[in-house]
């Protein structure tokens, strides 16, 4: 039973990775050797040191600090003895909070030594700053090491736990990936079969069939431990991760995850405007060709459909009704001819009017082989074209696409510049606002009346930075796409025949209209989205006029 006049001392030492920075003085040692005797002065009784090695002081789910909290409620210990208050937390409201409400209710005295901070002594009006330069110096800590990350990132060096697989870390630089010649087959393998149209499910059954070791099993097997956290097997996740990851086309993209503040650890993903791309930092694994073609099968979902055929029907996922916008369906139209042999038309159809009738939209038919004929000319037509002449048909395209870009893109990025030196001064306003006010330098009410106004500023400012990035990013990249196209394409100037492959690899989607007759003769137009420039069908109009002859 613990009596009025009895101390029964629980000592709390604290050693985060960055206060390890901060050398021998804060060791758990160091503070273990001061507590202790200063206990022994006083000649009380300690009861327990309880110990977070390695714990950041903004996270209170500590073990050891949560198991000695358990015991003042218990009654086990009612002294909380640490050496500042910067190990109890650097979380100025949670620290005030347990200083100033949880302890006292409990009747648990609390020493901070270093700080002379005492509840019983009643007089403790420093703690509140002190308590708030210790977040202060939490939340500069954790921006310092943001800023390191960032740094390293934005200079290509990897920064994860563990190599993709495919790749292992160099001996020589922990930050380089180089090509593990043992797994990088297999990631050739999964990209070529999903180049064929395979799903997801499909290429995990192979693989497995195969048995081919997982990325999770591969840990497990060089780790020398036994998986038991999982079946080991390949699944649709861990496949649709490895397609969509662009370090296998030798690109480092980073950044993708990060925390919601400081104070919290909760891991949140990032938008993608904030990543962090770095192009050729190592070996690629697959070439171009090949990632574009799986892009375009992933961006699409595409989904082969069998034909009633053998193979599989290449334009499924390409087609869309010009009019109502749904996907086209897939149709087989049975007849018998005169020799009273059966026969099959494979055609489309628009999706809406198949699922819901003439109400929700018209027919749209168009036939399988029309389409095939239609679709194999513009490619040819296009890829001739610029084989003409690339420069006129690159110029016309930008032309049509934005004709202000130019005028534009130097605009954005003349408010871009001036947008970011004013988020830098904004930033740096508030944080004088803060010290001003800890050292009292200013008035709780001018504090007030000001705080509001600048930071509602910077949040206006941090907004419109985003989107001229995108503005000035979408104006940048429209040469490089429409270069792109005009260099692919060419390699379609003698086509003979369609394949899957090729129009995922050059087509975006395909638009059909509703048929017409003219003269008797039934007219179905289709437009044609390529891959990276859209419909250019009138911007090379004048193009197609000077050397349609020539073609």
């Amino acid at each position: 039973m613990i009596t009025a006049k009895t101390y029964i001392v629980g000592i709390y030492v604290r050693l985060s990775k960055d206060d390890e920075r901060a050398g021998e003085s804060v060791s758990i040692e160091n503070q273990k050797l001061l507590l202790t005797k200063y206990v022994e002065e006083q000649g009380w009784e300690l009861k327990e040191i309880f110990t977070d090695d390695g714990y950041s002081g903004t996270n209170f789910n500590r073990p050891a600090f949560q198991r000695m909290l358990q015991d003042a409620k218990d009654k086990r210990i009612n002294l909380i003895l640490v050496k500042d208050l910067s190990r109890l937390g650097r979380n100025y409201i949670e620290v005030g909070k347990l200083t100033d409400e949880t302890l006292p209710e409990l009747g648990c005295r609390f020493i901070a030594l270093n700080d002379s901070v005492d509840t019983f002594a009643g007089d403790n009006d420093m703690m509140v700053y002190r308590n708030l330069f210790n977040e202060f110096y939490s939340r500069d800590t954790s921006k310092k090491v943001r800023t390191v990350k960032k740094a390293c990132a934005e200079s290509g060096k990897y920064l994860g736990t563990y190599a993709p697989y495919g790749y292992k870390k160099s001996p020589d630089n922990k930050h380089k990936l180089i090509v593990d010649e043992e797994l990088a087959p297999v990631i050739k393998r999964v990209f070529t079969l999903r180049c064929q149209g395979k799903g997801f499910r499909a290429i995990a059954s192979i693989l497995n069939e195969d048995r081919v070791p997982s990325p999770k099993e591969v840990y497990y097997q060089r780790k020398g431990g036994e998986n038991t956290s999982s079946n080991g097997l390949w699944n649709e996740v861990t496949l649709q991760k490895i397609i969509r990851n662009e370090v296998y086309i030798g690109h480092m993209v980073q950044g993708k995850t990060g925390t919601v503040s400081y104070k919290t650890h909760k891991i949140i993903g990032k938008p993608e405007e904030e990543w962090i791309r770095v192009e050729n930092t190592h070996e690629p694994l697959i070439d171009s060709e090949t990632w574009n073609t799986v892009c375009a099968i992933d961006e699409k979902k595409y989904k082969p459909r069998k034909t009633t055929g053998n193979g599989t029907n290449m334009f499924v996922g390409l087609l869309k009704c010009a009019d109502c916008g749904s996907s086209m369906r897939f149709h087989v139209e049975k007849g018998t001819r005169k020799n009273g042999s059966p026969f099959n038309y494979n055609s489309f159809m628009c999706g809406n009017y198949a699922r819901s009738g003439k109400h929700a939209c018209t027919v749209h038919t168009i036939y399988e082989s029309v389409l095939a004929e239609l679709v194999l000319e513009d490619i040819r037509t296009k890829a001739q074209l610029v084989a003409c002449d690339e420069q006129r048909v690159i110029d016309q395209i930008l032309k049509t696409k934005n004709k202000q870009s130019i005028a534009y893109l130097a605009t954005y990025k003349r408010e871009l510049k001036a947008s970011e030196a004013r988020l830098v001064e904004l930033e740096n306003i508030v944080r004088s606002l803060y010290e001003d006010r800890v050292k009292g330098n200013i008035p709780d009410a001018m504090f007030k009346s000001l705080m509001p106004k600048y930071e509602q500023e910077r949040i206006d400012k941090t907004e419109s930075i985003k989107i001229l990035r995108d503005k000035v990013a979408s104006s940048e990249r429209q040469w490089d796409d429409v270069s792109v196209w005009a260099t692919v394409i060419q390699k379609y100037i003698a086509l003979e025949a369609l394949e899957s492959k090729i129009l995922l690899e050059l087509i975006d989607k395909i638009e059909v209209f509703e048929a017409r007759k003219i003269d008797g003769k039934r007219i179905c137009d289709v437009r044609i989205y390529y891959r990276f420039v859209g419909d250019i069908s009138q911007a090379v109009q004048d193009v197609e006029a000077r050397y349609g002859k020539a073609i």
